[in-house]
Order: C-alpha cells, then structure tokens, then sequence
C-alpha cells in the first residue's frame, strides 16, 4: 500500500507494511540528483552553470536534501563560485544551512586542486622564461590564506634543482631569513634562484618591504655567486614578475 503527501513543501513517497508502519521515505528529489550525476558522466562539468557544479558539490556534504537552495544562496552572498571557495572559513559557516563538514568540505576543494596542479608539474624539470617561472609557482599558492614564500633553485641550464616553502607567516607578514636562503643555495650547488610569495589581500603589487626583501636577497646570493631571476608575487588570480615589470632595474638588469 502507497501514501502520497507534502512534507516540508516536498513530495515523499512513503511505503507502509500491511500493520501500516512506515517502512522508508523517498524523497522525489532523489531522481533529481541522480539525474545530475548521470549529466555529468556524460557531458562533464562544463555543461554545468556556476550554481549546478555548486550544488553537486555539496551533495558531498549535505545527505538527502535540496542543495540547490544552498547554491544560490552560498553564490548570492560571496559572488563566484570561486568567492565562495575562497571564503574564511568563519564566514561560511554565517550561511544558514553550512555545518562544519560542508564548511570544511568547500576549503578541501582549493587545497586538493593545489595538490593536483602541484603533482601534475612534477614533469617540470627547467624553467628558462619568466612567463614558465609564473605557471610554475601560480597553482603553488591556491587555497592559501597565510602569505607563504618559496624558493626555487637552477642549475646553469635552468633545471630545478630545489622548490619548496621556506617559511609561511600570518595573514600579512612573513620574513625570509637571509641565511636560510643562502645555505639552501650552496647546499644544492645552484646557478640561479627565483623568489615567490603571495599576497593574501588579492593585490600583486609589491609593497615597500618585497622591494627590500629582494634586493637582500639578490645581495646575498651574489656573494656565493648564485643570481637572484626574479621574484614572483601572487595574488588572487594574477601574479606578477618583478624581473618582468622593470620595477627594480638595480636588482634585474645587470649585464
């Protein structure tokens, strides 16, 4: 025997033992996501607008229920869905609707692409021109709220040789400790050397303290004979090349 009724302004479907106990619920919005998986194994996410591959994203997070709601009102309050990636966790979890799992879930999703893109450059083994240097370390810094600095060591042919963080600060600062910068290029016998951090605020124009920063850098590099390349600066979804801009022609353009 089938029962048919509005719970919630939702169409259920409820099927009764013959004693009339409730034995399980289906909601009509089952067919909906399931009708949005096949879509997608079909025609990728690209056919998806903005909302769409928000709401199959959050079927991740929120089991049984409506997401599309959450969508729009998760686009609504942070812009793009990539505002909404990048939203602090603490203003996520403003939204009506956000539980800890779906707040934590929407700040995997920019690491887990940084690990992905990190790992599909592993097959980068020199870099010889300040646009591949910018490809190189943009994906680097997604889904990173603390501004974090790398360093990346070549040989004379440009191989890299060494690429790794060292030293990630608060939201605003970090400091390069000279020295470290130095060991780490006698240690791997490098030729030449690229700075890059980023800007958390979204801006990449380099402030007062970068300026300074590279120039002790390039200083102290020169005299264990390893050239500072340039200095990248990331921020939101452009960097910048100081070697590029021109901004520090004392430090860049040297015969």
């Amino acid at each position: 025997m089938k029962a048919y009724g509005l719970i919630n302004g939702m169409k259920m479907m409820e099927d009764k033992t013959k004693d009339g106990k409730k034995t399980r619920k289906i909601s009509a919005h089952a067919g909906h996501r399931e009708r949005m998986r096949k879509k997608f194994r079909e025609q990728g996410i690209d056919c998806f607008e903005e909302h769409e591959v928000l709401e199959i994203l959050l079927y991740f997070a929120v089991a049984q229920k409506n997401t599309n709601e959450l969508a729009h009102s998760l686009l609504n309050t942070f812009g793009s869905l990539a505002g909404v990636l990048n939203a602090p966790e603490e203003e996520l979890l403003r939204v009506p609707g956000v539980g800890d799992s779906t707040a934590m879930l929407l700040k995997f999703i920019p690491q887990l692409f940084r690990r992905y893109s990190e790992s599909a450059s592993q097959g980068v083994r020199r870099i010889c021109t300040f646009e591949e240097a910018g490809e190189y370390f943009f994906p680097k810094f997604l889904g990173r709220e603390n501004e974090t600095v790398f360093l990346l060591l070549m040989d004379a042919r440009g191989k890299i040789l060494f690429c790794d963080v060292i030293n990630e600060g608060s939201v605003n600062v970090s400091n390069v400790y000279i020295r470290d910068v130095v060991r780490l290029a006698v240690r791997y016998n490098a030729s030449s050397a690229v700075l890059a951090h980023n800007h958390p605020s979204g801006t990449c124009l380099p402030s007062t303290q970068d300026l300074e920063t590279t120039r002790s850098v390039a200083s102290a590099l020169e005299s264990v004979e390893v050239l500072l390349m340039d200095h990248i600066i990331v921020g939101g979804d452009n960097y910048l090349s100081l070697a590029e801009s021109g901004i520090l022609p004392d430090v860049f353009e040297k015969d």
